[in-house]
């Protein structure tokens, strides 16, 4: 305030400016005074400026921040998956996963927040190859009668379980994770197991998870087998005859 102060009358009257500037409370009186003052009194015009509130900005920069994470996650995701495709091709199912991690170039602590379990990471890494597997399966059986049908399911789960190598082991456990393709797979069967029921080729007693663990078993057995296709299928044949009804079955 005590550089506001003028002496003599005009001088009185800039204080009084000058106060009423400082407490942001010009009237017309007092800027009728402003005009009639000497320039050299004269204070440049007060400018108000709004700034948001220090939450908002905080909220704006937790937003960014929120997002920037984000991305960073998803290209952390894409980078896990992709070298799990590589080294689960390579190595097998049980190969190390900070093998993983490596060939990711994130740390196991990153691999770990985004997939808590080997069984997490190789649903996700196999969901799209599930996803195929359930529309070709769709196309395939449609001309099917219902016993054939749940055979040529059966047959192919086995063929694409041996894609990564040891993976039937931890099947049953992987189609449970809930990926787009494992709930895609398990809906193909269960869908196919109901419509042999239905027809009365199936007994009604058997699920959807003892076909899993017969695909599993089948899996394990031709795993090392140059050719494995024809004892692939005499396996499922052998099985769907104890399960079967002796009934003709009704399309």
């Amino acid at each position: 305030m005590g550089a506001f102060f003028r002496k003599g009358a005009s001088g009185r009257q800039a204080n009084a400016v000058c106060a009423a500037r400082y407490h942001h409370d010009l009237t017309v009186e007092s800027l009728h005074v402003v005009r009639s003052l000497p320039n050299k009194w004269r204070i440049p015009p007060f400018i108000m400026r709004r700034y948001p509130p220090l939450g908002k900005l905080q909220g704006d920069t937790r937003l960014a921040d929120e997002t920037s994470l984000r991305a960073d996650a998803q290209r952390n995701r894409e980078r896990i998956l992709t070298a799990a495709e590589e080294v689960f091709l390579e190595r097998g199912a049980d190969a190390s996963l900070e093998d993983v991690a490596k060939r990711a170039g994130v740390g196991i602590g990153t691999l770990y927040r985004r997939f808590p379990t080997r069984e997490e990471l190789l649903a996700a890494a196999y969901s799209a190859r599930f996803v195929s597997f359930a529309q070709a399966s769709r196309e395939r059986t449609s001309g099917l009668d219902p016993a054939a049908a749940v055979r040529a399911y059966l047959e192919e789960l086995v063929i694409s379980s041996k894609v990564y190598r040891g993976l039937a082991a931890s099947l049953g456990t992987v189609l449970k994770i809930g990926t787009a393709g494992c709930h895609a797979t398990t809906e193909e069967g269960r869908r196919l197991l109901l419509r042999a029921q239905t027809a009365g080729a199936v007994r009604a007693e058997v699920s959807f998870d003892d076909l899993v663990c017969v695909a599993t078993a089948i899996t394990l057995a031709v795993e090392r087998e140059a050719d494995p296709k024809p004892r692939i299928g005499q396996l499922v044949g052998l099985f769907l005859d104890g399960i079967g009804t002796g009934k003709a079955s009704r399309t």
